[in-house]
């Protein structure tokens, strides 16, 4: 459990190093969620279908918001739809909540902007736990690591996390790469756009 918050404190350790795009980080939480659902059995997949099944209580207030938000009425949400609903602005929300609950030092000051990057999270058992599955490669959490831009490759010898979970990393990769095919097209049609204003 708690897949979710440890790849958000992954990402905000390596934002210096190896930032990643809000809307990919987005879909890799959701995906996250979505793998804690399923080891909780407050869900279960039957083909690319979100089927409810129990209603546990998450400690989580992100994860029991998640759980009360699934669809419960046939023929039930796609993986791939939750995963765009779902990961609609996660990253600032799990944001947002690190910074009501301490676990974030985000520097304030009239003198100083905002930054725009990641802050760094503080020394928490929630960070060392993120820390100890991200140096152990935990494999569901180095999959989602990689899903996202945190990592280049995940290794060979990693244990296979099975079928429902397996699904889920492969919906993530797929919603991630079309998220970039669609912020490559943009860019293209901008740099058109631009041409055409400038009367290039």
């Amino acid at each position: 459990m708690g897949t979710a918050r440890d790849l958000m404190i992954v990402a905000m350790d390596l934002a210096s190093s190896r930032p990643v795009q809000q809307g990919d980080l987005s879909l890799g939480l959701a995906g996250a969620e979505m793998i804690d659902l399923l080891g909780a059995e407050a869900v279960a997949l039957d083909g690319d279908r979100i089927v409810p099944r129990l209603a546990p209580h998450f400690e989580d207030p992100l994860l029991e918001q998640t759980a009360t938000a699934l669809v419960r009425d046939k023929p039930y949400e796609s993986l791939d739809d939750w995963l765009w609903r779902r990961g609609r602005g996660l990253a600032r929300e799990y944001l947002t909540a690190f910074e009501e609950e301490g676990l974030v030092s985000l520097p304030r000051s009239p003198w100083i902007p905002l930054r725009r990057d990641w802050p760094a999270p503080v020394e928490s058992p929630a960070r060392q736990r993120a820390r100890h599955r991200w140096a152990t490669d935990e494999p569901l959490l180095a999959t989602l690591a990689a899903a996202v831009g945190l990592r280049d490759e995940v290794p060979d010898d990693l244990p296979a996390p099975g079928d429902a979970p397996q699904a889920v990393l492969t919906a993530v990769v797929g919603a991630v790469t079309e998220l970039d095919a669609v912020r490559r097209r943009r860019a293209v049609e901008d740099a058109a756009f631009a041409n055409i204003w400038r009367g290039a």
